[in-house]
């Protein structure tokens, strides 16, 4: 309406729009008022640009609340969503269906495991209960930057991603990434888990849960566990709920990833973009249901509370 007073009075401008006189001089001194929440805002807009907009409200205040911690102050959910709202702010992921990649290929039945985790996702340390699997990444890679092709046609390429996760705190404690899913790209996984399994307690025995692939059905997958004592634990058939847990993980990590980008100068660039996912997702990416922590710090805590019950 200020726009407009130039051209017309103020009385004219009013009857139109008919508004008190009282409300349009109550907005226009609160327009004059500084933004008592000016300092919070653009604290919101650091965060919600650091995760590249994969956080929402609630994500958001957890964090803010961690940062603010040391000042006694609490920010309310609400309060983010509201001035989120205000800034025109909102999560850009949006859940979408992939196509999951099966390695099934028929089963021998002395190497079929029982279901020993039957669906008890919940974990109350680290290195008790891993689950694995493997996932497909079809994306579309500029033929002229691959060395065998000179044109700029784009084609249809795939990388795949065996990791395996603590079901303590979801941590991706390992994984590979090839360009066939062979059994090297399991081998390769496995061998750095049970590596980092050794350095960090070599009393910790988990149980580890996969899908009834091909891969974990192998002498030499099952052998490997075998010589750690690790119980091996397999999903029933065509029952893709008994590893809810991985698959969900999967889901959010090809959300997270393809929201704003779809398309890849090379498979390298793509499996860099992985490796920095998984280092974001284990150390920076926080989770309401860990305190709004990252799976990474919510492990340390937990290590230094044992450590400090025992000294």
């Amino acid at each position: 309406m200020q726009e407009l007073r130039h051209k017309h009075t103020l009385n004219t401008l009013l009857d139109i729009a008919k508004l008190p006189r009282s409300v349009f001089y109550y907005h226009l001194n609160k327009a004059k008022e500084p933004d008592k929440d000016l300092d919070l805002k653009e604290q919101i807009k650091h965060i919600y640009h650091t995760h590249k907009g994969r956080y929402g409200y609630r994500r958001i205040c957890a964090e803010l609340n961690q940062t603010l911690a040391g000042q006694g102050i609490v920010i309310n959910h609400k309060r983010v969503q509201r001035l989120m709202k205000e800034m025109g702010l909102k999560a850009k992921i949006r859940a979408q269906r992939y196509k999951a990649y099966s390695s099934y290929q028929g089963e021998h039945q002395d190497k079929i495991k029982d279901n020993v985790l039957q669906r008890d996702f919940q974990a109350t340390r680290p290195n008790q209960k891993w689950a694995t699997d493997i996932t497909e990444f079809k994306v579309t890679v500029k033929q002229g930057s691959n060395k065998h092709h000179n044109d700029n046609k784009a084609i249809e390429q795939k990388l795949y991603l065996s990791p395996i996760i603590d079901l303590f705190n979801g941590e991706i404690v390992s994984y590979a990434i090839k360009e066939r899913p062979d059994y090297g790209l399991v081998k390769e996984m496995l061998g750095d888990a049970l590596n980092k399994l050794s350095q960090a307690n070599k009393d910790d025995k988990p149980i580890i849960h996969s899908d009834r692939g091909w891969h974990y059905q192998m002498f030499d997958y099952q052998q490997s566990l075998q010589k750690q004592n690790i119980t091996q634990s397999m999903s029933r058939k065509g029952n893709c709920l008994d590893n809810a847990v991985i698959e969900r993980l999967e889901g959010t990590l090809k959300e997270e990833i393809f929201y704003e980008q779809t398309k890849f100068a090379s498979l390298d660039e793509l499996k860099q973009t992985i490796d920095e996912y998984i280092h974001y997702y284990n150390y920076d990416r926080i989770k309401t249901k860990l305190k709004g922590l990252s799976p990474v710090k919510f492990k340390e805590q937990y290590r230094n509370l044992v450590l400090s019950q025992t000294t």
